[in-house]
């Protein structure tokens, strides 16, 4: 499987908002799928949902490697490579 050096120097912090997309939740919306920052724990939400929020932090921090934070999911995302992988034992 395809990797990157993002990919292969990602972490694994805290989620800072385990409960939700941190500003669907301050802004009252409605959330699809949530994805974790594997910089800064930041919780955003997909870009199937409205506010597409996990995008959106990546734009303005450049933070690359999201993991989905959904049950049951187990891959990483990096955009600046455009690359996914599905590591063993992170979720």
């Amino acid at each position: 499987m395809a990797t990157c050096e993002h990919l292969e120097g990602a972490g694994s912090p805290a989620p800072v908002t385990p409960e939700g997309c941190a500003e669907c939740l301050a802004m009252g919306m409605h959330w699809v799928h949530l994805r974790k920052c594997l910089r800064c724990g930041h919780i955003g939400c997909c870009d199937s949902s409205p506010g597409r929020h996990a995008t959106a932090h990546f734009r303005e921090t450049g933070h690359p490697v999201i993991i989905s934070f959904e049950p049951g999911e187990n891959w990483r995302w990096c955009y600046l490579d455009n690359l996914m992988d599905s590591p063993g034992g992170l979720a």
